[in-house]
């Protein structure tokens, strides 16, 4: 019954912007422009080596430019997906399962991200 004499105001305080919204939506749209450019590069390289053999494929990475621009696209690649899930898991997920599905998506993404620089950087530094 007390709660039908609060104050609404005083109901909703407390219940406001966390304030990491705008830094979440940057993000996003940084990583967004950042695959704008780059897919229409991967495309093109991925065309590109249709019919090479490993050896040539792995100069093509070897390449420093090359290495530079894979390893840009996986960052804001995997940032980007991992941006979108956690805001879909926000508003449509709850209790228990928000907190182990967040975490599950951090860990995920962190290891697939580590493991595409692994890779890309043996085959930068054993060609």
């Amino acid at each position: 019954m007390s709660a039908h004499l609060r104050d609404p105001l005083a109901t909703a305080r407390g219940l406001g912007s966390a304030k990491d919204g705008v830094n979440h939506w940057w993000l996003q749209r940084l990583t967004a422009i950042a695959l704008a450019l780059l897919t229409p590069w991967f495309i093109w390289f991925a065309v590109a080596q249709v019919g090479a053999d490993q050896y040539q494929v792995r100069n093509a990475i070897a390449a420093p430019v090359t290495a530079a621009l894979l390893l840009s696209y996986v960052i804001a690649l995997m940032w980007h997906a991992r941006l979108g899930l956690q805001v879909v898991v926000e508003d449509y997920i709850h209790g228990w399962l928000e907190v182990a599905l967040q975490i599950a998506i951090k860990l995920v993404f962190a290891f697939a991200t580590v493991a595409a620089a692994i890779a890309i950087g043996r085959i930068v530094f054993s060609a």
